[in-house]
């Protein structure tokens, strides 16, 4: 009875975004380092290829060289402490490579002692630059430091030409990927910063996209001690295909490519590919009951996974949305969930 209308709203709040783009389908080989020129069928093969050699090391392809350009902005009256560096990997938008991060350090103890515990976290794909900063500041409150990251392509790092952080999922396969790398290569950057600072148990938090991004990061970073992944799929493709929000990116992708052929291309940004990778990593799985964005069908695909595997691994199901997460009253009991799960483990 509930389903009908929780679809009703879920579709109501996905039509206020009205700026939504159907772009071009492409290859993308441009974005994947070979040299040269290539027709359809050539940008194909190039890209089927680099993705095998990819599938092959994806510690290569997810692990940064370190950088020492780190800057801390203090925080100042109500703007809290910022932090930049500069990505790993260099895109054609000056404004994409210089990673923005706020920063929120819990209080001392009243013996006076700091917390060793932090947070990385990453908001939603679109997020503004006040997404999941609510949520930031409740984990300091409850003593771990938080370091909301901006995604590629979003707020600090969107290009003028741009209105929406379409970049980083589009129906350009190639561009796709890389830049969701670049997302995980920005984050084990980040968690080096913290560890830096003295920080010596560290979590990562994910929503939608960044629930994605995380499970990559925490799969190829062993300082990684505990992930909060909130909405969740096995597949990248499965979601852009099927998901109520990436509607216009399938209408790019349709007639170019199909659902298997995509799975395989984005094997490297889906979280199926490295549940082999899990080992010591305490994981919160939330899914909605009623998502239309990242399907239920394969929200529970990846749930009955990590049972099979044995993976350790607790589960919340929320009876919502994907969007209405973001509503009252179901945005306090998510916020609830992850900061108890990552307060119990970290």
């Amino acid at each position: 009875m509930l389903a009908p209308l929780f679809h009703r709203w879920e579709r109501r709040l996905a039509s206020t975004a009205t700026d939504r783009v159907v772009r071009p389908f492409q290859w993308g080989q441009e974005w994947v380092p070979q040299n040269g020129e290539a027709g359809p069928e050539e940008a194909r093969a190039r890209l089927e290829h680099y993705v095998s050699g990819v599938l092959a090391d994806t510690d290569a392809f997810y692990t940064p060289e370190p950088t020492s350009h780190y800057q801390l902005r203090p925080a100042h009256g109500a703007q809290p402490a910022r932090l930049t560096f500069p990505s790993a990997l260099l895109t054609p938008h000056a404004e994409n490579n210089i990673v923005h991060a706020r920063y929120f350090q819990a209080r001392s103890s009243k013996s006076g002692a700091r917390s060793r515990r932090a947070v990385l976290v990453l908001a939603q794909w679109n997020s503004d630059a006040e997404g999941h900063i609510g949520l930031a500041k409740v984990l300091a409150r409850f003593g771990m430091s938080a370091l909301r990251l901006s995604l590629p392509y979003h707020d600090w790092r969107m290009p003028p030409e741009l209105t929406r952080a379409d970049y980083i999922v589009s129906a350009n396969v190639g561009r796709t990927l890389e830049v969701c790398r670049q997302a995980v290569l920005d984050a084990r950057r980040a968690i080096w910063w913290l560890r830096d600072q003295g920080y010596e148990r560290i979590g990562i938090l994910g929503t939608s996209l960044g629930s994605c991004l995380s499970m990559l990061t925490s799969t190829h970073e062993p300082l990684v001690k505990a992930q909060a992944l909130n909405h969740i799929s096995p597949h990248f493709a499965d979601v852009v295909w099927r998901g109520l929000s990436t509607r216009h990116v399938r209408e790019g992708l349709e007639g170019h490519v199909t659902l298997d052929h995509l799975r395989h291309l984005w094997a490297p940004i889906s979280p199926w590919t490295h549940l082999d990778r899990i080992k010591d990593v305490q994981t919160l799985l939330v899914y909605a009951k009623y998502d239309l964005t990242f399907p239920v069908d394969l929200s529970r695909t990846l749930v009955r996974e990590f049972a099979r595997r044995r993976i350790p691994h607790e589960v919340t199901v929320l009876p919502c949305g994907h969007y209405s997460t973001g509503a009252a009253p179901f945005k306090y009991l998510d916020a609830y969930v992850l900061t108890r799960f990552l307060h119990a483990h970290l």
